[in-house]
């Protein structure tokens, strides 16, 4: 799928982008106001789905819709409700009041997806399909990470972090000097960025370096523990379903 966001809230649109990276959507393109909208459409293949806020620095995204004929699926993204009638006259899936609500993000999507032609939904499994016939032999991974610590930039190698995690929107990363830093990217986009004989995603908050198990002990419900050597902000559990894959990547 080709989708785009048009927020004027930089960090909003962040949060946007990560919470769609969540339900394992990639958005190619962010867009910040009325008139860059309009050029942006004017000059590029018009997207499968948009994510619009109604309100933007230099007026209401409306004004997009009269100077350019735009097809694609809108699903509206604002902090106002009195635009929802107008809404709804355009090609809208749903209209999302913020803050937005994860849950209502999903069932959103969700729609998005049952109105697709089955063509177009057939192109999106094969999509996936083709991620998982790739040998993971013939890829590269990344071997260091960077985050932004005040003025500085830090460097991390994959040799230096314990772990990554999600905790209230955001993903960070541990150190094995036992240190956590926010990095902008989500566990999900994490998937093909990672060396899978390296880091296991243990549940849908973490993943997990191999070398910094120091134990691994039974849960209830058929579930297993890690201890990390340094991490202990949060209980690592591999849930049931992962189990088997998790014994099968130690060995």
């Amino acid at each position: 799928m080709n989708i785009i966001i048009i927020e004027d809230e930089k960090p909003a649109a962040r949060r946007l982008n990560r919470m769609l990276g969540e339900l394992n959507i990639e958005v190619h393109t962010m867009l910040h106001s009325v008139q860059e909208s309009i050029e942006w459409f004017s000059t590029n293949e018009h997207p499968d789905l948009i994510f619009l806020d109604i309100q933007l620095s230099d007026g209401l995204s409306f004004e997009i819709f009269d100077a350019i004929t735009i097809k694609s699926s809108i699903i509206f993204t604002t902090a106002y409700d009195e635009y929802a009638l107008k809404a709804f006259k355009l090609n809208s899936i749903d209209y999302l009041l913020k803050p937005i609500d994860d849950e209502e993000l999903e069932v959103a999507v969700q729609k998005y997806k049952e109105q697709l032609p089955k063509k177009q939904q057939l192109q999106v499994d094969f999509e996936d399909i083709k991620k998982l016939l790739i040998n993971p032999m013939d890829r590269t991974y990344k071997k260091r990470f960077t985050t932004k610590v005040g003025q500085h930039l830090k460097i991390f190698s994959v040799e230096d972090i314990e772990c990554f995690y999600s905790e209230n929107k955001g993903t960070y990363l541990h150190t094995t000097d036992n240190r956590n830093y926010l990095i902008d990217t989500t566990l999900e986009s994490l998937e093909d960025e990672l060396n899978p004989q390296q880091f296991f995603r243990a549940s849908r908050k973490f993943y997990i370096n191999i070398n910094a198990i120091q134990d691994i002990i039974s849960y209830t419900n058929s579930r297993l523990q890690i201890k990390l050597n340094h991490f202990n902000e949060q209980e690592i559990i591999v849930a049931r379903e992962r189990v088997k894959d998790f014994k099968l990547w130690l060995e």
